[in-house]
């Protein structure tokens, strides 16, 4: 779709409504110059590693789990390479063996199911209501069926389900709950932040999240055993007093011989470029949730585009925005089409075939089980994604609306 968005000149010829966005919508904010600064220093130091066998004080990333620890007010924090990674070693220090079956939502990202490959286990996938979010009656179900220990779940896109009564169906069952975490920064659910409501939860630092080092990731966990099998998984090379938040050295004497190192630390270089932006996390959840709102009003002035409501327990942190377009598949195709004449790149999660970050569980061919899930299958069929960089104006939500108007008018026509 994007190859249809060429210049306002050319989209003006093709539509005489004179709309045009054109705007990026992965445009990022810039790195902190503090951050920039202490980036600089360490590169000239060449020590961009975050464990040393000689040298005085705390790595980087060492700092950077002890404030986001403090942050969350969780008791641990490992810093990896990964969202992914963070749930990969989540779910392998919970026990997850090959053949095993972890739960995990239907509406989530491929690096998801990823991390459940990556541990050898089987996804299971559990159906999402129609506000976009785990529907708690299918997990209560399949938590009782399935035999699954852990469910992996998914704050898709910033959406954070009844956490307390999740808790309870897992609580009920022996499940463990690993939270995915990677669009719900600073977010919380009745006043908790979420990834601490369950045993593990992991955080991204990709580009495109609430915190930018290009790629990283987080863990966090108040279990002793859980946090050493992390920092040992995730390649501490038995320097694990190089971490200022620890478990005791029995607990590392339980664990050192016995777990692998898979090489997922992350770097000097990345924690020093997210140290200084935790503290920006409050300044920007309130700049986005005022593009989230602005955006909302505009978007459903359309006919076709609904939203869910957010529940008051949510206090959710909005770096993109979801709406359904009630429209048959050919008349979406044609939305996307009007709106890329515009300049305004929207993508779909009932896409046939996957592009770029956007794909749905129709497309992961490699999971084992896959059940028939008609309710997802509806939702995300009509289910729109866009991304709300910080850079947008009033004036660029205003124009956005008016562009999802027309659009939808043009192929509801069709």
């Amino acid at each position: 779709m994007s190859s249809t968005i060429s210049t306002p000149s050319s989209a003006m010829l093709l539509e005489p409504d004179g709309l045009w966005f054109g705007k990026d919508l992965s445009t990022s904010e810039p790195i902190p110059e503090e951050a920039i600064e202490r980036a600089i220093a360490l590169m000239r130091s060449g020590r961009l590693h975050r464990y040393g066998e000689q040298g005085k004080g705390y790595p980087e990333p060492s700092l950077l789990e002890q404030e986001y620890a403090e942050y969350v007010g969780s008791k641990y924090c490992v810093a990896v390479s990964s969202c992914g990674a963070a749930m990969f070693i989540a779910l392998k220090a919970l026990g997850v063996k090959t053949g095993d079956k972890v739960l995990t939502n239907t509406f989530t990202l491929s690096p998801v199911p990823g991390a459940i490959a990556h541990a050898g286990a089987d996804a299971i996938l559990v159906e999402t209501s129609d506000n976009y979010m785990t529907d708690l009656a299918d997990l209560e179900r399949k938590a009782s069926t399935s035999g699954a220990k852990v469910f992996l779940l998914s704050h898709m896109r910033g959406h954070i389900a009844d956490l307390q009564a999740i808790k309870v169906i897992c609580d009920q069952n022996g499940i463990a709950i690993v939270e995915d975490c990677a669009h719900t920064m600073g977010a919380k659910w009745d006043g908790k932040h979420t990834g601490t409501w369950g045993n593990v939860g992991c955080y991204s630092a990709q580009t495109y999240k609430h915190i930018n080092s290009g790629e990283g990731g987080l863990l966090v966990t108040d279990d002793d055993d859980v946090a050493a099998q992390a920092i040992l998984m995730s390649g501490c090379y038995m320097m694990y007093d190089q971490h200022v938040l620890k478990p005791n050295a029995e607990v590392f004497e339980r664990w050192k011989y016995v777990t692998p190192n898979f090489s997922m630390r992350m770097s000097n270089l990345a924690a020093a470029l997210l140290r200084p932006q935790i503290g920006q996390l409050a300044d920007r959840g309130r700049r986005w949730n005022h593009i989230y709102a602005t955006l909302e009003r505009e978007l459903t002035k359309a006919q076709h585009v609904s939203i869910p409501a957010r529940d008051a327990r949510e206090d959710f942190i909005a770096s993109s925005i979801q709406f359904t377009l009630n429209l048959k598949p050919h008349q979406i195709e044609q939305f996307l089409k009007q709106c890329g004449l515009r300049g305004l790149y929207i993508k779909w999660f009932g896409t046939p075939a996957p592009v770029a970050f956007t794909s749905n569980y129709e497309h992961w061919h490699y999971l084992a089980c896959k059940p028939e899930i008609p309710n997802s299958k509806a939702v995300l069929d009509q289910l729109l994604d866009l991304r709300t960089p910080l850079s947008l104006t009033d004036e660029d939500c205003v124009l956005i609306g008016k562009i999802v108007l027309v659009s939808t008018q043009i192929a509801a026509a069709t």
